[in-house]
């Protein structure tokens, strides 16, 4: 059960990237319930997220990158440690934001909820995106040679 975290985390991770988006085209069509709603939804998927991708990591060793140039050229690790690096500095702010955002909005400071959010709609999508990249590179595209 365990080895089927990763493939459930790329899709907790591309739906609150789905969420994200819908959410702030909600808020630009001035829909603030469903957005709220939405948002919510986008909280609770992320949290879930979380839960897995820790007890996924409590339990098995990280997945190295491949280092053989014919699975993996050089350009291609380059530019999956770049990724995973901002990708994983930035994530650990996301729950931080996040709650704070979500707490401002539930408690209708509106000038807080903005200033937070103009850093975490943003960083909260990269993060989810980003995701979803280094789950492609790692699990899909840059497979070890068989045998």
């Amino acid at each position: 059960m365990i080895e089927l975290l990763p493939h459930v985390n790329v899709s907790l991770n591309g739906l609150a990237t789905v969420l994200l988006v819908v959410g702030r085209i909600l808020i630009l069509q001035k829909k603030e319930k469903a957005h709220r709603n939405v948002m919510m939804a986008t909280l609770v998927v992320s949290a879930l997220f979380l839960c897995c991708y820790l007890v996924y990591h409590f339990n098995v060793p990280s997945k190295k990158f491949p280092t053989d140039t014919e699975v993996a050229p050089l350009a291609a690790r380059y530019t999956y440690y770049a990724i995973l690096l901002s990708h994983v500095l930035l994530a650990v702010s996301v729950p931080f934001l996040a709650i704070a955002s979500i707490y401002y909005g539930l408690k209708d400071n509106r000038a807080a909820h903005r200033r937070v959010v103009a850093w975490a709609w943003p960083v909260w999508l990269y993060v989810s995106v980003t995701g979803i990249i280094v789950y492609l590179m790692l699990y899909q595209i840059y497979l070890p040679k068989a045998g």
